[in-house]
Formats: structure tokens, C-alpha cells, sequence
């Protein structure tokens, strides 16, 4: 079982910036992809940002100039620099690991962008 710990949501007004961080813990032995998601009232979840074990990083086109994902493999840290942010980022977001054949979720941050 991995279990992963989200921090560094909260609220911040259109134009700044908040960075996420993750957490995992647990039985890890490759965690091969770590990204993440986030779901808005009345929508389904979305990946935000994805990286790989090798540093590969996709991100959804509403976020691309705007957000940066990193990991820390020796920690098995993720983070997630939020610029520039906009009212439509608000929503929870939550860290996603894959290792091996599962994927493990986050328990979910808040982030609430004002206009």
C-alpha cells in the first residue's frame, strides 16, 4: 500500500501563485508515474500534470506556461507550482501515484482562486 499526502492548498486571488506538494509513504518500490488531478464542482476529474520517473512531464493545455510539476525521487515528494492562476483552477486537487499496476489517490487539497 503507498498512502500520499497533499499540502499547500488554500486561497489566493487571480494572478498569484500557490505550490502543492505530496507526500508518499508507505511500500514503495517504483513509484512510476506521480501526477495531478483536480475536480471542479459539477465536473469530472481532470489530469492536471503528470511526470515520470525519468522526468517526463505532460500537462493539460489549460494549465501548459502556467504550472510546473517536479518530483523528488529520494524523497518520493511531487510538487506542483501554481502561476498565474485563474478563477477556473479552483477545485480540489489531488496527487495520484502509480506503482506497478495500481494507482494510489491523495485524500485531496482545496484550491479556491477569487476574482
Amino acid at each position: 500500500q503507498v498512502q500520499l499526502v497533499e499540502s499547500g492548498g488554500g486561497l489566493v486571488q487571480a494572478g498569484g501563485s500557490l505550490r502543492l506538494s505530496c507526500a508518499a509513504s508507505g511500500t514503495i518500490f517504483r513509484l512510476n508515474v506521480m501526477a495531478w488531478h483536480r475536480q471542479a464542482p459539477g465536473k469530472q476529474r481532470e489530469m492536471v500534470a503528470a511526470i515520470t520517473s525519468d522526468g517526463t512531464t505532460n500537462y493539460a493545455d489549460s494549465v501548459k506556461g502556467r504550472f510546473t510539476i517536479s518530483r523528488d525521487n529520494a524523497k518520493n515528494m511531487v510538487n506542483l507550482q501554481m502561476n498565474s492562476l485563474k478563477p477556473e483552477d479552483t477545485a480540489v486537487y489531488y496527487c495520484a501515484a502509480v506503482q506497478g499496476v495500481r494507482r494510489y489517490w491523495g485524500q485531496g487539497t482545496q484550491v479556491t482562486v477569487s476574482s
